[in-house]
C-alpha cells in the first residue's frame, strides 16, 4: 500500500523531447501542478465586520494557482483523488458608488479542498467530477455616512466542477476543467464561474 505522502519539489523537469504516453498508472500516484484561467466573480450584497457592502456587480478576472494531489485506483479505470489548491485572482476588484455610498471587494487569493471521481476513457484520458469546500480572503472598502472603514474578509462555501485530464508524457499530464462556487449565505450572495488548464507532475 502507498504511503500517502505529498511531494513539494518537483525534482528534474521532463526534457523536451519526452513524448512516450504515460500508462494507467500515472492516475494512481501524488501529484503537485500549476494552473491558470478565467474567472467570473459576482457579489450582491455582502454582509461583512466592516458592515453590509452592497455591491451588486460581476467582474471577469484571469487567476491562477498551485494544487497538490494524491490519485488512487481502487478498481480498474476508476481513479479518486483528494486534492488542495492555492489560487490568486488578478484584476478581480468589483466596485458600487452610490450618491451616499461606496462599496469595493477586493478578492485577493482563495483555498480549495476537495474530492474527485474519475473514469479512465483510454489508459491516458481521465473525465472527471469533483468538488468540496473552498474559502477566500477578500479586502472589504465601504464609505457612508457612519464613515470610511477597511477590513479583510473571509468568503467560504462550496464548489462543484468536473473536466478531463490527459497524459502528455512520461508523469505528466494537462488537464481543463470548469467550476461553479458558492460562496454566500447569511445575507451574502456570492458566486463564482472558473474555466481552468493546469499541467501536473505525477510522482
Amino acid at each position: 500500500m502507498k504511503h500517502f505522502i505529498f511531494a513539494f519539489l518537483l525534482g528534474a523537469v521532463p526534457g523536451a523531447g519526452i513524448a512516450v504516453p504515460a500508462a494507467a498508472q500515472t492516475f494512481d500516484v501524488p501529484y503537485v501542478g500549476a494552473q491558470a484561467g478565467w474567472a467570473q466573480n459576482k457579489v450582491g450584497t455582502a454582509e461583512t465586520d466592516a458592515g453590509t457592502a452592497q455591491v451588486d456587480r460581476s467582474r471577469d478576472a484571469a487567476t491562477a494557482g498551485i494544487f497538490v494531489g494524491y490519485n488512487i485506483q481502487p478498481v480498474d479505470r476508476v481513479v479518486l483523488s483528494m486534492e488542495g489548491g492555492l489560487n490568486i485572482g488578478i484584476d478581480d476588484r468589483m466596485a458600487r458608488s452610490q450618491k451616499d455610498a461606496t462599496a469595493a471587494i477586493n478578492p485577493e487569493y482563495g483555498f480549495d479542498l476537495g474530492v474527485r471521481a474519475g473514469y479512465l476513457v483510454t489508459p491516458t484520458t481521465l473525465i472527471y467530477a469533483r468538488g468540496g469546500y473552498e474559502n477566500l480572503r477578500a479586502s472589504i472598502r465601504i464609505r457612508d455616512i457612519e464613515g470610511a472603514r477597511r477590513e479583510k474578509e473571509n468568503f467560504d462555501g462550496w464548489w462543484v466542477g468536473g473536466g478531463v485530464e490527459r497524459a502528455i508524457a512520461s508523469h505528466l499530464t494537462a488537464r481543463v476543467e470548469y467550476r461553479y462556487s458558492d460562496l454566500g449565505g447569511d445575507g451574502t450572495e456570492f458566486e463564482r464561474h472558473q474555466v481552468l488548464a493546469g499541467i501536473a507532475w505525477h510522482f
